[in-house]
């Protein structure tokens, strides 16, 4: 799929410029095969369904880009957030990495339909977002030493709250990693049902595996991480 960035829209993200669609489409979507929408926008404007959606991504139709970001860049930032804290320096690069992975996976039909379009969003963003906490992990125990000591030329002494809310943080940071280092699949397992709130069912949909599996990965990786956060395992 041939995509291209939008104006007012986040230039990592490619969708393309609607305006130009809507003004050859007196239906309002673009891509032209939608036939009773489940909803309509402001205007007029039809909603297609995440089938149509899916169905619009494998024939190649390049205008379909715009609806997906729109329809999903919620669920992507939500995730990334969940899974670091914060926004993240490279957010907007984790944000493209992520839909680049939602398309390729839909074009190749990994989709299976099972789940809604926004829990399968969701699941291929924890994926990009816990790869890159894994990765900036092991590069941070080169780095931290140097930028605590600069941090503290710098800013002199801390007030108490600044003090309490550095804990927090680090405290944070702490949970990130024991996650981070855990076997990939538990730790997935782990971030999908507590952070993101998805039951077994959805889990073992998302994962491609039984729903006892699912529990089965549940209870390891709690165990696991529960062990490391006692332990503070570095």
């Amino acid at each position: 799929m041939s995509l291209r960035p939008a104006k007012n829209r986040p230039h990592l993200v490619a969708v393309p410029d609607r305006r130009d669609a809507d003004a050859g489409n007196d239906e309002g979507w673009v891509g032209g095969s939608v036939s009773n929408p489940p909803a309509s926008r402001p205007g007029g404007r039809r909603v297609p369904s995440d089938e149509e959606v899916i169905a619009a991504v494998q024939s190649g139709e390049n205008s379909v880009a715009g609806e997906i970001y729109d329809r999903l860049v919620p669920t992507v930032d939500r995730t990334l957030f969940r899974i670091f804290g914060r926004q993240e320096n490279d957010h907007d690069d984790l944000v493209q990495l992520a839909f680049e992975q939602i398309i390729v996976t839909l074009s190749k039909g990994s989709f299976a339909g099972a789940c809604s379009l926004k829990t399968w969003a969701a699941s291929v963003t924890s994926h990009v977002g816990l790869n890159a906490l894994r990765s900036r992990i092991r590069e941070r125990k080169y780095i931290d030493a140097t930028d605590e000591l600069a941090e503290d030329d710098f800013h002199g002494p801390a007030s108490s709250d600044t003090e309490k809310q550095s804990s927090v943080r680090a405290e944070l940071n702490r949970l990130h990693e024991h996650l981070a280092q855990m076997k990939p699949a538990h730790a997935e397992t782990v971030f999908l049902h507590e952070a993101l709130g998805h039951d077994l069912a959805e889990i073992a949909v998302i994962t491609g595996v039984s729903v006892s599996a699912a529990q089965s990965r549940l209870v390891r990786g709690r165990r696991e991480l529960h062990k490391r956060v006692k332990n503070d395992v570095y």
